[in-house]
C-alpha cells in the first residue's frame, strides 16, 4: 500500500496570508504539536530578519525530530548557505526552491522573462542540492502555465538535483476531475517525474481543495500540502480522514497519528485564534465589580480568555491543563471566581523542573528593628544563602531570593488565604510576578505565612528562569 506524505504548511501559509501573527513561542509550540502528530513534513518560513529568523529555524530544528523540516530559499540563491547553516542540525532537513511558471506571475512577482526564470530555477536548485540531500522544487501557479514550459522547468530542476517536485494549483479553479487529469497528463509528459517524489498543493478558492487533492492521490501523487488551520488550501484533518476511511479503495495510507489529530487540531486552532481569545466566547462570562465568575458550563475558550484578562498568556498545553483543573473545581462549586482561577493557573500552568529549591530559612522581625530573612537555596546541588532586609519578614525574604537569583522581579499581586482553621492553620499564598511582559504565578502552602510566601515566590521565579533558559 502506497503511503501519502502529509506536508503541513500552517506556519508558512499563515505568514504568506498575513492573517495570523504567531509569536516565537507559539511557533515552537506548533512545531511540537506537529512533530507529535507525525506529519511527514513541517514547512516553516525562510529568513527575513537574520538574527531572529536564524534563531527560530535553529530552535524548531531541535524540536522537529521525526518529520522533515522544510525551509524555502530565495530564487536568487543568496540565502542558501545562511539557511543551510541554520537547518544543518535538523534530523531531516529540506530546502525548498519556489518559482512561478505562469507568464503573468513570472514578470509581476519575480520580474523575470521565461528563459531567465529557467536559468534561475536550475542554478538555485543546484546550489541547494550541493548542500542538502533533500531539495524540493515548487512550481507556483502550475495549472496556468504552458505545458511545454512547465515540463522544461521541472526537467531542469530534477536534472539540477531536485528530489521532490510539487505543482501548485494557485488559481483553484479546477474541478477534481480536471485536476486529476492535469496531474496524469503531466506525469506522462515529463518522464523524469517517475524518478522523484511528486507533490501537489491545491487552492480552496472553489472549496474543492480536499476533493482535488484526493483526485491527485488517485492520479499517483506522493505528497500533499495541507494546513491544520483553514488557510485557503487542503485540510490536514480532512485529508487524513479521507485517506483513512477510503484507504482500501484508494490503495494508500498515511503515517499521521489519527488518534491524536482531533486533540492536536483543537490545540493548533486555539493557537492560531489566540488573538481573538476575548471575542464572542466571552459572552457566557459575567462580571461583578470587575471579578470573573465562571461555572461548569463554560468552555475552554472562555476560561482561557478569563485567564488572559487576569494577565496570563497560556500555551496550548497549559490551556488544556488549566481547563481540566478548572472543571474539577467547577464540578464542586457553583461559581469559580478570579481568586480561584488565579490559584488554578498557579497550580496547573507551566509546571517546570525546579532550578531553585528551598533548603531552609530564618527570619527576624520586631516593632523596633528592621526585618531580616536568611534564605538558604539550592541550585543544581550548589548551596547558596543570603540575608535580606525589608519592611517586613516577607519583603526581606523576597529581597534575599532576588539577590541569590541575581534578578529583580516586579510583584504584580500577592494574596494570602487560610486553608485550615486553628492555631496550626495552613496558609496558602499566591504570588504573581511580571517578567518579559508576561505574568507568572506561584503557589505556596505552609504552616507559617512567611514560609508559604517564600515557596510561592520561588515557584514563580522557577517558571521565569525556565522560560528564559529555554
Amino acid at each position: 500500500m502506497r503511503e501519502i506524505r502529509i506536508s503541513d504548511t500552517t506556519m508558512k501559509a499563515a505568514k504568506d496570508a498575513k492573517s495570523i501573527d504567531l509569536s516565537f513561542k507559539e511557533k515552537l509550540e506548533l512545531s511540537k504539536l506537529l512533530n507529535r502528530l507525525s506529519v511527514s513534513v513541517v514547512e516553516i518560513e525562510g529568513i527575513e530578519q537574520p538574527k531572529v529568523d536564524s534563531l527560530r529555524i535553529k530552535s524548531i530544528a531541535s524540536i522537529v525530530t521525526d518529520a522533515v523540516l522544510a525551509v524555502p530559499v530565495k530564487l536568487d540563491g543568496e540565502d542558501v548557505a545562511q539557511i543551510w547553516e541554520c537547518l544543518a542540525e535538523a534530523k531531516h532537513p529540506r530546502l525548498q526552491v519556489m518559482a512561478s511558471v505562469s507568464p503573468a506571475q513570472m514578470e509581476y512577482i519575480y520580474h523575470k522573462k521565461a528563459p531567465a526564470m529557467l536559468d534561475s530555477i536550475e542554478q538555485t536548485v543546484a546550489a541547494a542540492a550541493a548542500l542538502c540531500p533533500d531539495v524540493e522544487f515548487i512550481a507556483e501557479d502550475a495549472t496556468r502555465a504552458d505545458q511545454d514550459y512547465l515540463g522544461e522547468a521541472i526537467s531542469r530542476a530534477i536534472k539540477a538535483g531536485a528530489t521532490t517536485v510539487t505543482v501548485f494549483d494557485e488559481a483553484g479553479n479546477m474541478l477534481p476531475e480536471e485536476f486529476g487529469a492535469f496531474v496524469d497528463d503531466l506525469v506522462k509528459f515529463v518522464p523524469a517525474l517517475k524518478d522523484v517524489s511528486l507533490g501537489i498543493a491545491c487552492s480552496d478558492a472553489l472549496y474543492m481543495a480536499n476533493a482535488c487533492a484526493t483526485a491527485g492521490i488517485m492520479a499517483g501523487v506522493d505528497e500533499i500540502k495541507a494546513s491544520m488551520y483553514p488557510l485557503g488550501i487542503a485540510s490536514v484533518e480532512k485529508m487524513v480522514k479521507i485517506i483513512t476511511d477510503k484507504r482500501d479503495q484508494l490503495g494508500v495510507s498515511t503515517g499521521v497519528r489519527t488518534t491524536e489529530i482531533k486533540r492536536v487540531s483543537d490545540q493548533i486552532r486555539r493557537i492560531c485564534e489566540s488573538g481573538d481569545a476575548a471575542g464572542p466566547s466571552m459572552a457566557s462570562t459575567s462580571e461583578v465589580d470587575g471579578s470573573i465568575q465562571l461555572d461548569a458550563n463554560d468552555t475552554i475558550e472562555t476560561v482561557t480568555a478569563c485567564a488572559a484578562k487576569l494577565g496570563y498568556e497560556l500555551s496550548a498545553e497549559d490551556q488544556v491543563n488549566v481547563y481540566e483543573a478548572f472543571r474539577r473545581i467547577a464540578e464542586k462549586k457553583d461559581v469559580v471566581g478570579s481568586r480561584e482561577l488565579d490559584t488554578i493557573v498557579a497550580t496547573a500552568a507551566l509546571q517546570v523542573p525546579a532550578t531553585y529549591e528551598i533548603v531552609d530559612y530564618v527570619f527576624n522581625s520586631g516593632n523596633h528593628i528592621r526585618s531580616t530573612a536568611r534564605v538558604h537555596l539550592s541550585k543544581n546541588g550548589e548551596d547558596m544563602e543570603y540575608v535580606g532586609m525589608g519592611d517586613g519578614p516577607i519583603d526581606a525574604a523576597f529581597a534575599a531570593v532576588e539577590h541569590l537569583v541575581g534578578q529583580h522581579f516586579e510583584l504584580d499581586d500577592f494574596q494570602i488565604q487560610s486553608v485550615t482553621e486553628g492555631h496550626e492553620a495552613m496558609g496558602h499564598t499566591l504570588v504573581k510576578l511580571e517578567a518579559n511582559g508576561k505574568l507568572y504565578s506561584g503557589r505556596g502552602i505552609s504552616t507559617d505565612i512567611v514560609g508559604s510566601a517564600i515557596r510561592a515566590f520561588v515557584s514563580a521565579v522557577n517558571k521565569i528562569v525556565y522560560e528564559e533558559q529555554n
